[in-house]
């Protein structure tokens, strides 16, 4: 394990511990910055445990998306940065529907179907390979995760308010917030490592198929971190840079496919989470 790899770990140790002194002490203040009675409501609680699950899927999604785009798809950056338009427009465009669904049905269902419809949109991520059409490959999975967005960001928000008293609403949403965060950051640093991991996993094995010299074959897993845009030393024919960057291609889909059903993984259990917290009259 290099010095990069054995930095993040013990970054995600010490954060842990932090995080769990940072109850403790929380626990015994008779001010706390964070209330924690507050997770004495099952509402408040399951919607964090939400937002927790839904929000870490998300955020490893628009990380890893745009460098699939640019590194494996070839997208310029301004195609990549249009590719992923289409859900923030359809989170903003349904946004008022979906406030009226919690009218109409309570916040409960909305919470079990939103993450449910996501969790499809991560697995019609997972199927396409390299050189796939955006159209075809990219947009119906981009729409349906947009959808599932938007039925859930604006229901959740709704419980997180509604489930405290009204002098802690500002507080709760506070709470919600950097829950968001915390999600986003664990997210990105564990399943960068299971990305990471992934991608060299599946380059090495293909690489062994090469019979290439071994300072060669030393150097591309050095910079296996850069992903699919690692750098290969010089005086490489052509047509080996050609098949090794078609390996490396191939080894981030790999990666990619599990990080994608691994965020579907992560919106089930939102939803299974809110079925078993939330009560059938949070509204």
């Amino acid at each position: 394990m290099g010095w990069g790899h054995a930095l993040v770990y013990g970054s995600l140790i010490a954060g842990f511990c932090f995080l769990v002194a940072f109850v403790f002490v929380e626990a015994r203040l008779t001010s706390p910055i964070v209330p924690l009675t507050l997770f004495a409501s099952r509402s408040f609680s399951g919607a964090n445990l939400l937002t927790l699950f839904l929000y870490a899927a998300i955020a490893i999604f628009f990380f890893l998306f745009p460098i699939n785009l640019i590194q494996v798809q070839a997208y310029s950056a301004t195609a990549t940065g249009a590719a992923a338009l289409p859900l923030i427009l359809l989170m903003f465009v349904l946004s008022h529907w979906s406030g009226g669904l919690v009218t109409r049905y309570g916040a409960r269902v909305p919470l079990i179907i939103g993450p449910l419809v996501g969790a499809s949109g991560f697995v019609l991520f997972a199927v396409p390979s390299t050189g796939a059409n955006y159209w075809k490959a990219f947009f119906p999975a981009v729409v349906v995760l947009g959808f599932g967005m938007a039925i859930t960001v604006a229901p959740l928000t709704t419980v997180v308010m509604n489930s405290v008293d009204q002098d802690r609403v500002g507080t709760a949403s506070g709470i919600n917030n950097a829950v968001a965060r915390v999600a986003s950051v664990l997210a990105i640093a564990v399943l960068g490592i299971v990305m990471v991991s992934a991608f060299a996993f599946r380059l090495n094995h293909t690489l062994a198929t090469l019979s290439l010299p071994p300072g060669v074959l030393h150097d591309i897993q050095a910079s296996d971190i850069k992903l699919a845009g690692l750098q290969l030393p010089p005086g490489l024919s052509a047509s080996t840079v050609a098949v090794i960057r078609g390996l490396a291609g191939e080894a981030f889909v790999f990666g990619f496919r599990l990080v994608m059903l691994i965020c579907a993984s992560l919106s089930v259990a939102g939803s299974v989470v809110v079925w078993l917290l939330i009560p059938k009259s949070a509204q």
